[in-house]
């Protein structure tokens, strides 16, 4: 997926950068863009949503709910006392959720912000030097994407280990890959372009390019995909606790949670769908929030 980017305008081909006739023209349209972005309400909801998360996983502690205790409540349904019931244990699964959202938000948001910083630093190097340097780095990822993401991920945990700054580290690496390709995709777009061409008459170096002319023209880009990867990275991060690979027992996760109360979804529905709910809602989300990024940027 390639984006344009706010702030890509028209160039001084003598001096490389944006030529005074169009900047404040440009500056104009990027600022109606995002104001466009508060008229939305599939933006401003899935802002919302994810805004909640944050304050239940920095808060919960503070509402006083108690997502270890033991009520001797087993399998109660949603009620005033338990607004998501009870679990097989008799945990209260609403106080569970909201502990849960804490893990999930500190290796999805992480992991996904490793992933692109790695992913597209990588993806800008090959898109500007091109030749060997594109040639290996893109058959390297060709070898990792092509490998099925499970096995994948299994030998990355065995590899690492499950705590949180190994699993962030996995995260990190299985995206990468997959946004190295789309910066380089874009970068190569831009490498067509006149403030390219006269950044290299002018014998800028290499990292200045990249640095001031190019990364300002593919940013849109990568905060695309750093919200795309955040939604994927929550949901990997809830299957690996699913596999148990994760957190482990009795750690409130999301996934942790499903797995062991899967076997009472027909008789306590609840103790799997709040949890689900939980894991859908922020990948949803990002997703919608990626999706008005990119029409903003187009």
């Amino acid at each position: 997926m390639t984006a344009v980017v706010p702030g890509a305008v028209e160039t001084d081909a003598l001096a490389g950068r944006p030529s005074a006739s169009t900047t404040t023209g440009t500056a104009r349209v990027t600022r109606r863009g995002w104001r466009g972005l508060l008229r939305r309400p599939t933006f401003l909801v899935s802002v919302a949503i994810l805004l909640w998360w944050v304050v239940l996983a920095v808060g919960w502690h503070l509402l006083g709910l108690q997502p270890f205790a033991r009520t001797g409540e087993l399998l109660q349904a949603p009620s005033a006392a338990h607004w998501f019931g009870t679990d097989s244990l008799g945990r209260d699964v609403f106080a569970r959720v909201a502990a849960g959202a804490r893990p999930a938000l500190v290796i999805g948001p992480f992991g996904a912000a490793l992933a692109t910083v790695v992913g597209g630093t990588l993806g800008l190097l090959a898109g500007y030097h091109r030749g060997w340097v594109d040639t290996a780095l893109m058959r390297f990822f060709d070898v990792l994407l092509a490998l099925p993401s499970l096995i994948f991920l299994v030998v990355l945990v065995g590899a690492f280990g499950v705590s949180t700054p190994a699993l962030v580290l996995i995260v990190g690496v299985l995206f990468a890959p997959g946004i190295a390709r789309i910066v380089r995709a874009a970068v190569l777009v831009e490498m067509g372009k006149s403030y390219v061409q006269a950044a290299r008459l002018q014998g800028e170096s290499a990292v200045r390019a990249m640095v001031t002319e190019l990364l300002p023209n593919v940013i849109g880009v990568f905060v695309i995909q750093a919200v795309l990867s955040l939604g994927a990275a929550i949901f990997i991060t809830a299957s690996l606790s699913f596999l148990g690979l994760g957190s482990q027992p009795p750690a409130a996760d999301w996934g942790l949670d499903i797995n062991a109360n899967r076997a009472y979804l027909q008789a306590a529905w609840w103790t799997v769908v709040f949890p689900g709910v939980a894991v859908a809602s922020i990948v949803v989300s990002a997703n919608l929030i990626a999706d008005n990024l990119k029409e903003v940027s187009e």
